[in-house]
């Protein structure tokens, strides 16, 4: 088997895992991220019907002018408003799309990555890359797996959004999706598959590159401190992937998060639709300041940890088993696992 189709199939594993995990708390960041378009959303026919021409007229050039309140008032009352009013399966509402982004994307990830390596002049045993350059090598398959994971992202915000605007609205009120096939078909019908699913891809773009550069070096980096002396990268056990996992999870948010509130909101909100990156970037600066921008990121880098731990470390042993029943994987990573070693 091609090593490109290991690096394959570990990361699609890996990519399924960490998702399960993570989902519910990825619904919480997105429902923080886009409360703002809720709480601006039309209010019932019955309520307008109750309300002057003149009065509605005030209150939508108000609205105009000044920002809305917030529907949650941080993540813990976001997740347990949201149990409370839809069930705590509405936390996984849309998981097929994402399930199948994240497994796409973490595929696409590990085979770019080793690819990448091998293009900038890996030579397993005989010439080992720089920790710069892994995390360089990291970014470029972060820059080509966003062209994969567009679309899934587009879904699944639209679907957790409007969970979350159900939930807002009168009971029994229409949904606008009756799953995600129906809002793959309606976004592809009404907005074309350019503009429709590959909406934010911008924000995407400047989300992954820096944020998987720093995915994959501070992975790397962890696992080059706890290299025995002497030893190989082959040597270290699950802890260690745990670990690196983990800090490279919190790392991966970190890097430049404003880029993914600003994607959030180009995919949810019909405002935000036909703007750019910078336009949106500075208005949501304008109206919120950088708390605005940075909303959901403290339930996010938490969640991040366990469930990129988890990533890697499914990765790692899908990898493990090819080399335990695969002769060849097995001759090619006690080549590969010098690549990294505790006195590079």
């Amino acid at each position: 088997m091609a090593e490109g189709y290991k690096d394959f199939i570990a990361g699609t594993i890996g990519g399924f895992s960490g998702k399960l995990l993570d989902y519910p708390f990825d619904t919480v960041k997105v429902l923080l991220q886009t409360q703002n378009s809720l709480s601006q959303s039309a209010p019932s026919a019955s309520a307008s019907a109750a309300v002057s021409p003149a009065v509605r007229s005030a209150a939508a050039a108000g609205a105009e002018s000044a920002p809305a309140s917030p529907v949650y008032r941080g993540a813990i009352h976001c997740l347990t408003h949201t149990v409370e009013t839809r069930g705590f399966l509405s936390l996984y509402q849309g998981l097929s799309s994402p399930l199948l982004g994240s497994m796409a994307e973490n595929a696409v990830l590990f085979l770019i990555y080793g690819e990448a390596k091998r293009l900038m002049g890996e030579r397993p045993g005989e010439k080992d890359l720089s920790l710069l350059q892994l995390a360089m090598a990291g970014g470029v398959a972060g820059g080509i797996a966003s062209f994969a994971l567009n679309p899934f992202e587009v879904i699944k915000v639209q679907m957790q959004v409007m969970n979350s605007a159900a939930s807002s609205s009168a009971k029994g009120a229409a949904r606008k999706y009756n799953g995600v096939l129906d809002c793959v078909l309606q976004t592809v019908r009404n907005e074309g598959i350019v503009k429709g699913l590959y909406r934010g891809q911008s924000s995407l773009l400047i989300r992954e590159i820096p944020g998987n550069f720093c995915w994959y070096g501070v992975y790397e980096g962890v696992c080059l401190t706890q290299i025995p002396e002497g030893g190989t990268k082959r040597d270290l056990g699950i802890s260690t992937h745990l670990l690196g996992g983990a800090a490279a999870g919190v790392a991966y948010w970190t890097a430049f998060y404003p880029a993914d509130t600003v994607g959030s909101q180009m995919r949810a909100n019909p405002k935000y639709a036909s703007r750019g990156f910078i336009e949106i970037f500075l208005d949501i600066y304008k109206k919120e300041g950088w708390l605005g921008l940075y909303r959901g990121w403290g339930i996010t880098a938490i969640r991040a940890a366990p469930a990129h731990a988890l990533i890697f470390a499914m990765y790692e042993q899908t990898m493990g088993l090819f080399r335990r029943f695969d002769p060849e994987t097995e001759d090619f990573l006690d080549r590969r696992s010098g690549s990294i070693s505790h006195s590079s």
